[in-house]
């Protein structure tokens, strides 16, 4: 599988938590969608970033040479949704957006099923 291939797909996931976020309270869903997305698109950034990080020091040189398995539930995907959810409710919170303990829940829901679940079905398919 290309190496950016589970980025893209964590990406579009998120995009889509964040318009279906929108949707649910009859936001506007295109005009108002960066607001919602910005926070969460840095935290997958993030996690993503500290995954290949962590992933790496765990191999050793095996991850240097280009081995990196963005498909990998642990410690790809653990790592890219805890990325993902405090990152995002961190950054919303700076950035002035609210985080209730309810959103924080259903956020870590949605965001577990979407960025694990793909993951957990690559892995229970091979």
């Amino acid at each position: 599988m290309n190496k950016l291939v589970p980025l893209a797909v964590d990406a579009l996931l998120v995009i889509l938590f964040c318009a279906i976020g929108r949707r649910s309270h009859d936001e506007a869903v295109l005009t108002g969608l960066l607001k919602t997305l910005w926070p969460f698109a840095i935290g997958l950034a993030i996690g993503w970033v500290i995954a290949i990080v962590v992933s790496s020091r765990m191999s050793g040189a095996a991850e240097r040479d280009g081995r990196f398995d963005g498909t990998a539930l642990w410690p790809t995907g653990i790592l890219v949704w805890l990325g993902t959810l405090c990152g995002g409710m961190l950054l919303r919170v700076v950035g002035g957006q609210g985080t209730a303990i309810s959103f924080v829940l259903v956020a870590a829901t949605v965001l577990a099923l979407f960025l694990l679940g793909w993951r957990a079905a690559i892995k229970a398919l091979n």
